[in-house]
């Protein structure tokens, strides 16, 4: 029922600014709760940023607090993350993802449908 594809991907240098943008398919995205992942080479996948239905509650991984803001555009079905001050630590590729349950959750699991990911590499 959902289509999600990322964009905005590319090489930074640490300290610099991007912003990914995931665009979804279909008439329910308003109630679908939305999330970003990353995944390094050689390691799990992991929790980025969740936000709500409405948007207005988000959660974040410790590490990136302060740092990225998650939004979403429910009218244009839409979900973005700002990523300031990149380090080169964030290097991952980057997964939007819709959990259909509408609850907020750093779960991978948890999510049911997947973008196909974007590369993000913050150099030194």
């Amino acid at each position: 029922q959902v289509q999600l594809v990322e964009a905005g991907g590319g090489l930074v240098q640490a300290g610099g600014s991007l912003r990914l943008s995931c665009a979804a398919s279909g008439r329910t995205f308003s109630r679908y709760t939305m999330g970003w992942f990353r995944q390094a080479p050689g390691k799990e996948r992991e929790f980025v940023a969740a936000i709500s239905t409405s948007g207005t509650v988000t959660y974040y991984l410790d590490s990136v607090k302060g740092r990225f803001t998650i939004s979403r555009d429910n009218a244009k079905n839409a979900l973005y993350l700002q990523m300031n001050s990149l380090k080169p630590e964030d290097t991952a590729v980057y997964y939007c993802a819709a959990d259909t349950t509408a609850i907020l959750t750093r779960r991978a699991a948890d999510y049911d449908y997947w973008g196909q990911g974007t590369q993000v590499t913050v150099s030194s």
